[in-house]
Formats: C-alpha cells, sequence, structure tokens
C-alpha cells in the first residue's frame, strides 16, 4: 500500500526517535531480524509484557508494521493524535471486534505487516501466557506468513503496576516465520500450540541474552 509521503516520511520519524530512545534508555538488542519476510502478507505475533512492545517491535521491521489500538486509548487527545497519524487499527474494548478485523484483514489482503498480542492483555509475570484463538482467523488468509516475536525485559523496564517506564535493559528475538503451506496442515489447536512453543523458545532466547547482559553490566561496575 502507497501512503501519503507526509505520512511515510513521519512514520520513519517516528520509529528513527524511537530507535534512539529506547537504545539510550533500555539498552535494547535484537537478534534474527532478517528472519523477517521481505514482501507480502505479514502476522507478526508477539508476547505482551508491557506498553514498550509495540513501538519496539515496530522499530526493528524493516517494513512499515501496522499496529492493533484499543479505543480507549483514544480517549487521550496526544495519543489518539499519535495513534491516529500511525493508521493504527482501532479495536473494541473486549477484543479485536467486526471493524477490527475488517480492516486488518484488508491490510493483509494489501500484503502488509500487522502485529497483534494473542495473549489479549499484558503479562502479570513477564513469562508467555495462554494465547487466546482470534489470531487464528487472521493467520489462515492465503498468503499470510506468521513471524513469531518475543521480548524479554520490557516487563521489569514498564510493569502493570507502575505508572511509568524506568532504565532496564530489553533483549528482542525474531523466529522462524511459518508459511501459509506450514499453517494450512494444522488444526487452530495445532497452530495455537505451535505459534506458543516458538514465542516460548524466543524468550527463553532473549530472556538468557539479557541474563548475560545484566550479568555482564554488574561485572564492568566495581563495588556494585
Amino acid at each position: 500500500m502507497k501512503r501519503p509521503l507526509g505520512q511515510h516520511l513521519w512514520y520513519k520519524l517516528v520509529r528513527a526517535s524511537a530507535v534512539i530512545f529506547s537504545v539510550i534508555l533500555f539498552r535494547v538488542r535484537a537478534h534474527g531480524r532478517h528472519y523477517q519476510p521481505t514482501e507480502g502478507a505479514v502476522l507478526v505475533v508477539a508476547n505482551h509484557q508491557s506498553h514498550l512492545d509495540p513501538p519496539l517491535i515496530g522499530m526493528l521491521c524493516y517494513r512499515h508494521l501496522n499496529f492493533l489500538a484499543r479505543e480507549s486509548l483514544f480517549h487521550f487527545f496526544l495519543l489518539r493524535w499519535l495513534i491516529r497519524s500511525l493508521d493504527s487499527i482501532p479495536i473494541d474494548r473486549d477484543g479485536i471486534g467486526l471493524s477490527g478485523i475488517k480492516e486488518t484483514l484488508r491490510r493483509l489482503k494489501r500484503g502488509e505487516m500487522v502485529l497483534v498480542f494473542p495473549e489479549g492483555s499484558r503479562s502479570p509475570d513477564g513469562q508467555v501466557g495462554v494465547l487466546k484463538p482470534g489470531f487464528c482467523a487472521l493467520a489462515r488468509r492465503s498468503g499470510v506468513q506468521v513471524l513469531p516475536v518475543a521480548i524479554a525485559g520490557a516487563f521489569e523496564a514498564w510493569p502493570r503496576n507502575c505508572r511509568l517506564p524506568r532504565p532496564r535493559t530489553v533483549q528482542i528475538q525474531f523466529g522462524h516465520p511459518l508459511t501459509s503451506a506450514q499453517i494450512g496442515g494444522y488444526s487452530d489447536e495445532e497452530l495455537i500450540a505451535e505459534i506458543r512453543r516458538r514465542l516460548i523458545d524466543c524468550h527463553s532466547a532473549a530472556a538468557s541474552r539479557l541474563l548475560r547482559a545484566d550479568d555482564f553490566h554488574e561485572a564492568s561496575c566495581p563495588g556494585s
């Protein structure tokens, strides 16, 4: 999809700003970015640790990433303006909603990338939780690939009980995508189990690097 030049440049500016902010404040590191499909419709599925997750994943995607945003976020003027300027897809409070599904499918049919969090809400403990089945219908669209992405450290940076984020190290791991042919060979239950397995594997890899990074940081600070 070709967006207006102004909107395209604004997205690039926001993404560049997010990169600078995140590297400085959260020492963000990512692995497996080369697994991203370079063309065609992609459903990006990720674990959900904090409010930081959408911008962190978006800034690491080489292509324009479409975000889903709960309608409640549109109640705040500045946030509403930012969300709309990034061409996000509004969803209702209880789920993706019919209008959200239609718009998401339209963008996938145009060969775009869309980010979803199949856990449905932020994790209470930072671990990969139970996945809801709603993403399966989206994943079964013709030509769609599913790209697993896991975040570790964002929960510590901005847990649910904190109003503002705090400096912490964040690691992000991209996994191997599932092709449309592979997706067609799974039942919904099998697809959910396979996606969750891949998210857990990615999260474990990111968490291991996070632990090593923290150990290195402590070792490099005598007297800590």
